[in-house]
């Protein structure tokens, strides 16, 4: 069956929808933190069903603040003071049937009308929190977040130290960017979404990091909170998504 998109999925290893998707959106303004994380430490948090995805035997946590932008169903506008917002998420990579994606611990977002539907529809853990990002004159960025209930932060800035690139397939930068699914366990069910967009462009990053509790909330044994491991910043991709679908029966 044809799709009914004119997306170019040729660079996605894995077969995508071939129906339209429901939500556009853009994701700019990121900066990608990352370090090693103690498996055992982590395996709690990974629903039935899923693997751990693993790079050289190391599995990783990232965190990532950024802007959400315009966010909007297909075919209708989006709208000021409610499709743009700040979102900070931490995320790890797992692995169902051969298809890579992401597994969200917690996405704190500054919106409430995502906070509020994005659990109950997708059953991603969206948790209200003031987030924002800021763009300084020299191209870097600052970011703030504070959560509403328990107060869980993450403040600091990052400053871009090295050219714009593209992930070269194997690498380990292609292995934490290049992911275009999401799994969630939603109503006692495993579920997976697509999303697509452009390979990412980054470049090698420093970091201040003033404040992370954010991370610091979740028992993954990281001794240096404010010391990534792996630093990248991103000025973003345009982004399409698709519902959160059952990939398991439900038991």
């Amino acid at each position: 069956m044809a799709a009914t998109h004119d997306l170019d999925c040729s660079h996605i290893p894995f077969r995508m929808p071939e129906r339209k998707c429901v939500l556009h959106q853009n994701w700019i303004h990121l900066t990608f933190m990352h370090w090693k994380v103690d498996v055992a430490l982590l395996e709690p948090y990974i629903p039935e069903g899923l693997e751990i995805d693993f790079y050289d035997g190391n599995a990783y946590i990232g965190v990532i603040p950024f802007m959400m932008e315009k966010v909007r169903p297909r075919g209708l506008p989006w709208l000021p003071f409610v499709s743009t917002f700040g979102e900070f998420n931490i995320r790890t990579y797992v692995t169902k049937d051969g298809v890579p994606g992401i597994l969200f611990l917690t996405l704190d977002a500054q919106s409430r009308v995502t906070c509020f539907h994005a659990p109950r529809s997708y059953g991603l853990p969206y948790r209200y929190a003031k987030a924002q990002v800021h763009v300084g004159a020299d191209g870097g960025y600052s970011w703030s977040s504070h959560r509403k209930v328990g107060g869980e932060s993450l403040i600091g800035t990052a400053e871009s130290t090295g050219p714009i690139e593209h992930a070269v397939q194997g690498s380990l930068e292609y292995f934490l960017f290049e992911r275009y699914s999401l799994y969630t366990w939603h109503k006692g069910v495993l579920h997976r979404a697509y999303t697509h967009h452009q390979p990412w462009n980054y470049s090698v990053a420093k970091v201040e990091v003033e404040t992370n509790t954010l991370l610091e909330s979740y028992n993954l044994g990281i001794d240096r909170p404010l010391h990534p491991e792996q630093i990248h910043m991103s000025s973003g991709v345009k982004v399409r998504t698709w519902n959160v679908e059952p990939i398991e029966a439900k038991k």
